[in-house]
């Protein structure tokens, strides 16, 4: 069998990340023996569910042990959206003015902005949250009907809450004055407790009933307290989500509420684990908006956004749904052949030679839209790509993930199966508008 020929352009230097010092590795082998990271590797599931451009700059990122911005930024603060403290560049200015100049039409050229957004939004203030409403939906073209638009749904939101959080005791004595007993016993011992004969099957607390009220609330007590905790641990070197103060804790609360609401309006998947991971960006960059009106309501908008964004990768969360065309496992195989159809050499050596099976390191990838890879906020400039393909989500993240696999084929070339998990388990350090710019090349090869 003839072995396909690796393609000329895949051996430019500008495709390949050198290799960090070689303490890396050593100290990678050293903590994990070949025998114990097979062991962990082969027992990696499906089932198990989410446990765990332009031509690009010659300035690459800066590692850090912190999530850090892009362009030096601050996560605790200072100017600009996101505390950019360093300053914007020229390049972010004509960015900054293009997308601003858009916005600011009476009907925004989706197309347009979809080509803007694809090179990576600028980290100005309002923009990105304004985008990313467009991008997902939320908001229509026409400027004209925004405000009735947002007025609507936030009012939807507010039913949902009403309706889906609100404590049984609360909705029985709701009930109990709806039926016109306002005046009901409220004196001495009395007060604030119902007779037995005022309380339905349905209303009383230990009641099995399919209808019963309280019996819903006992089996939503499990999802409640497993939010409670994937919300407590989501980023906790960003003050934003983990800070000891009203403000962290408020958006906390807001983080709760949207993922509980989402998980009582769909039963069918209900909350899974690591859905925080993926509303986070969202409310990070709505509860950011400079505009007060916007911050308010950032918990409906990012609500709705979230709703927007998980649709396109529900079936993944569904563990029926694993091995048909539509699960995870589906979306894994077409990474596999992405892979395969640009550099069938480097597929064959990580799935033929070392025996690493994509499953290993792509379900998180994947699953959680590359936001355990990568820093915070250069995750916000990974999304900027994501939202903004017409085609949906899925098809820019496996181009993005065949360009990570691409960005680093020659430590891979020469890895065995114990280093090529390590590697791509812990990816590491890259500058996000080169990885954008390589898979918008891949992308525009497949289409030739």
């Amino acid at each position: 069998m003839v072995r396909k020929k690796v393609p000329e352009w895949l051996n430019s230097t500008m495709w390949s990340t050198p290799p960090p010092p070689s303490s890396y590795d050593d100290g990678l082998l050293r903590h994990s023996p070949v025998t114990k990271m097979k062991e962990e590797a082969q027992s990696v599931s499906v089932a198990p569910r989410l446990n765990s451009a332009p031509p690009p700059s010659s300035t690459a990122s800066v590692p850090s042990p912190s999530h850090r911005p892009r362009n030096g930024s601050s996560i605790s603060g200072g100017s600009g959206e996101y505390g950019n403290s360093a300053g914007p560049s020229a390049e972010d200015f004509s960015r900054q003015a293009h997308v601003s100049a858009e916005l600011s039409k009476k009907v925004i050229n989706m197309k347009e902005l979809r080509s803007l957004a694809l090179q990576s939004l600028p980290d100005s203030p309002g923009i990105r949250s304004t985008v990313w409403k467009l991008l997902l939906g939320y908001l229509p073209p026409e400027r004209s009907l925004w405000s009735t638009e947002l007025k609507q749904k936030r009012s939807q939101y507010k039913h949902y809450k009403d309706e889906l959080l609100t404590s049984p005791s609360e909705i029985t004595w709701k009930m109990v004055r709806s039926k016109g007993f306002d005046n009901y016993d409220l004196k001495s011992e009395s007060r604030c407790m119902l007779a037995r004969s005022r309380i339905t099957d349905e209303d009383h607390p230990l009641s099995l009933g399919k209808a019963s009220i309280w019996n819903t609330y006992f089996q939503d007590t499990e999802t409640i307290e497993q939010i409670d905790r994937d919300v407590k641990r989501t980023h906790p070197d960003i003050p934003f989500f983990s800070a000891e103060s009203s403000f962290a804790r408020s958006n906390q609360e807001s983080m709760k509420n949207i993922l509980l609401v989402f998980a009582k309006l769909n039963q069918g998947i209900r909350y899974v684990q690591g859905m925080n991971e993926i509303l986070a960006p969202i409310f990070y960059v709505f509860r950011n908006d400079p505009d007060e009106d916007s911050s308010s309501h950032a918990e409906a908008d990012a609500f709705f956004c979230f709703v927007e964004l998980l649709s396109g990768f529900r079936d993944f969360y569904c563990q029926q749904l694993d091995n048909s065309v539509v699960g995870i496992r589906s979306a894994i195989t077409r990474l596999s052949q992405l892979v395969r159809k640009h550099d069938e050499e480097l597929w064959r050596h990580l799935e033929i030679t070392t025996k690493v099976n994509p499953q290993f390191y792509a379900f998180r990838w994947i699953t959680l839209l590359l936001t355990q890879e990568f820093s915070f906020f250069d995750c916000l400039h990974i999304w900027d790509a994501l939202l903004s393909d017409p085609e949906g989500p899925l098809e820019s993240l496996l181009g993005i993930c065949c360009a990570m696999l691409v960005l680093v084929r020659r430590r891979l070339i020469a890895g065995d199966f114990t280093s090529n998990m390590k590697l791509l388990q812990h990816y590491p350090t890259t500058n996000i508008s080169h990885l954008l710019y390589v898979a918008n090349k891949l992308r525009s090869k497949m289409l030739v």
